[in-house]
C-alpha cells in the first residue's frame, strides 16, 4: 500500500483547490525497485491522484516477493517524489523469527518538535504502529504554551481545516522521515476529529447531525493523508471502516482497533461533562450497564473471533486508550472511574479480558496510546484483586510531544496499584519492540527535550515478556 499526495500549495485554505490544484484526476507514474538507488526496477506503471480526495494516491500492489524491503517513488512530468522504503509482510503462516517495530501516539505540533519520529526512523524498524492523535484538531490554550503554532490558530472544523492540519504535520521533516523509512499500521483516537468525542456525541454537546458532518470531514481528511486501503477504508460520509487484522507470518497477528467510531456514549454525558470526567458507579449507574461498549458489539465479536482463531506465536491488540485501571486507595477500589478510557467501559473491558483468558490465545499483548506517559501494566480479570491472575501485559507509549499528566498525583497512588509495573509521565518519546519467537523486548525511548528540534534519545526502561508468560519483567 503506497501513498503520496500532489500538493504544490499544500496549505491552501480554499476547499475547492486542495493543495492548490483544480480540475479532474491526475495520472502519475510510479516505480518500485529492489534497491535504494532504484537501479533494479521490479514494477512500474500508472497511479491515480484523485481530485475528490485532495489529489492523494492510494496504490495497492500485489504479487511482490514476501518479507523483503522495496523502494519506490512517484513521478509527474514536472518532477518526482522522495524515495520511500516499503516492506512486504511474510506469507501467511510462513516461518518468521523476528519482527522489529515501534509504536507511537499523541504528536501535538504546538507542544514540541518531532525529534522522536526522527530517532525511531534511524532505528530502521520493519514497521511503525500509530496508536492515535496523529494530529491535534485544537488550537493553543493558555494552560499549554505553544512551542510552534498550528496554521490559522483556530480549531479544525471544516474539510479544508483538517486537510491543512494534516498537510502541516506531513511537511514536518521528522514525520516525513519515519514514513519514508518504514511501512505503518494506523488507528486513530479523538484528536483526529475532536477532543474526547465518542461516536456521534461531541465534547461540546453539538447536535449529533451537525457533529457527524464535522466527523465526515475529519474522516475524509484522515483517509486522504494515510496509507490505508481504498478497498477497505474509503470513507462513506461519517463512516470509515478502520479496524483490521494484519498477520506477519507465523510470528504475530496485529488487531488494530477503532475505539472511537462505535463506542457507546460516555457515561453520564450531560452538561458540563461532555468529555472525560470522573464518575462512580453509585452516582452514575449507567457506567456499569453491560450493554455499553468501547468498540461496538460488531467490532467486539470480530476481535473475539480473530483472537480465538489465531495460530500465530504472538497476538498484539493495538488500540487508542489505556486499558488498565488506576485504583484509588483513599476510596473504595474502582469507585472513581475516568469515562474516557476503558475504566469508563468496565463491562466491555471485562468481556475482553475474560475472552483472552478463556480462548487460549497465545501470548496476548496490548499496546495503548492517549495517556502521554510510559506505562507497563498487568491486565487482570479482577483489577482490584491482587490474587487475580494476570491475563496479558499492556504497554503504553508516552507521547511524541503532548504534555503528560501530573506525575506526582499519579505516583502517590501507585502503592494502591501493584499491577502497574512502571509509570513515567515526565518524558516524551516512543516505544521500540524486538519480537522473536521466545520473547518480546520493549524499550521505552525518551527524548531529551521535546522543545528542542535536535533532541537526543536514550533508553529509559526495558521490559521483557517471555513466550508463555503473561507478565513483563524489567531487563
Amino acid at each position: 500500500m503506497l501513498w503520496t499526495r500532489l500538493a504544490p500549495e499544500p496549505l491552501s485554505e480554499d476547499e475547492t483547490t486542495p493543495g492548490g490544484l483544480t480540475g479532474g484526476d491526475i495520472v502519475l507514474q510510479y516505480e518500485v525497485a529492489a534497491d535504494p538507488e532504484l537501479r533494479f526496477i521490479v514494477r512500474s506503471g500508472l497511479a491515480l491522484a484523485e481530485a475528490g480526495f485532495a489529489y492523494s494516491v492510494h496504490l495497492e500492489l500485489s504479487d511482490l516477493e514476501p518479507d523483503r524491503p522495496y523502494w519506490y517513488r512517484f513521478m509527474t512530468d514536472g518532477g518526482s517524489s522522495a524515495i520511500g522504503c516499503a516492506r512486504t509482510a511474510p506469507a501467511v503462516g510462513a516461518p518468521l523469527d523476528r519482527l522489529n517495530f515501534g509504536f507511537v501516539s499523541c504528536s501535538n505540533y504546538e507542544q514540541g518538535y518531532f525529534a522522536a519520529y526522527r530517532h525511531l526512523a534511524e532505528e530502521a524498524p520493519d514497521l511503525v504502529v500509530f496508536l492515535g492523535d496523529y494530529i491535534y484538531e485544537n488550537a493553543t490554550v493558555a494552560t499549554h504554551p505553544a512551542v510552534r503554532r498550528h496554521l490559522g490558530g483556530r480549531p479544525a472544523v471544516s474539510l479544508a481545516d483538517y486537510r491543512n492540519r494534516y498537510a502541516q504535520y506531513r511537511l514536518d521533516p521528522d514525520l516525513r522521515a519515519v514514513h519514508q523509512a518504514a511501512p505503518c499500521l494506523v488507528t486513530w483516537d479523538d484528536h483526529e476529529v475532536q477532543n474526547d468525542y465518542a461516536n456521534q456525541w461531541s465534547e461540546t454537546f453539538d447536535d449529533p447531525a451537525v457533529f457527524l458532518q464535522r466527523r465526515a470531514a475529519a474522516y475524509q481528511a484522515f483517509y486522504e493523508h494515510m496509507p490505508v486501503s481504498p478497498r477497505r477504508c474509503s470513507p462513506h460520509g461519517a463512516s470509515l471502516r478502520l479496524y483490521d487484522r494484519f498477520g506477519f507470518g507465523d510470528l504475530a497477528n496485529f488487531s488494530m482497533l477503532d475505539g472511537r467510531q462505535y463506542r457507546s456514549r460516555e457515561a453520564c454525558y450531560a452538561p458540563p461533562h461532555g468529555g472525560g470526567h470522573v464518575v462512580t458507579a453509585e452516582t452514575c449507574p449507567e457506567l456499569i450497564d453491560p450493554s455499553r461498549s468501547m468498540l461496538g458489539m460488531a467490532q467486539e465479536q470480530w476481535l473475539y473471533d480473530g483472537l480465538a482463531n489465531s495460530r500465530t506465536r504472538w497476538n498484539v491488540i493495538a488500540q487508542d486508550v489505556v486499558m488498565a485501571p488506576l485504583l484509588d486507595g483513599r476510596a473504595q477500589p474502582q469507585a472513581h472511574e475516568w469515562t474516557e478510557a476503558w475504566d469508563g467501559y468496565p463491562a466491555a473491558r471485562a468481556r475482553l479480558l475474560d475472552h483472552i483468558a478463556t480462548s487460549g490465545v497465545a501470548n496476548p499483548v496490548v499496546l495503548s496510546g492517549d495517556n502521554h506517559a510510559f506505562w507497563c501494566n498487568d491486565l487482570k480479570r479482577v483489577p482490584s484483586d491482587e490474587s487475580s491472575p494476570v491475563v496479558a501485559t499492556e504497554f503504553v507509549g508516552t507521547s511524541i510531544t503532548s504534555y503528560g499528566p501530573p506525575y506526582e498525583m499519579i505516583a502517590e497512588r501507585l502503592p494502591d496499584n501493584p499491577h502497574v509495573r512502571f509509570f513515567e509521565s515526565r518524558m516524551r518519546g516512543y516505544a521500540s519492540v524486538m519480537l522473536t519467537r521466545e520473547r518480546m523486548e520493549t524499550r521505552f525511548q525518551a527524548i531529551s527535550d521535546a522543545a528542542d528540534p535536535a533532541a537526543t534519545v536514550s533508553t529509559l526502561a526495558t521490559f521483557v515478556i517471555e513466550a508463555g508468560r503473561k507478565s513483563a519483567v524489567a531487563a
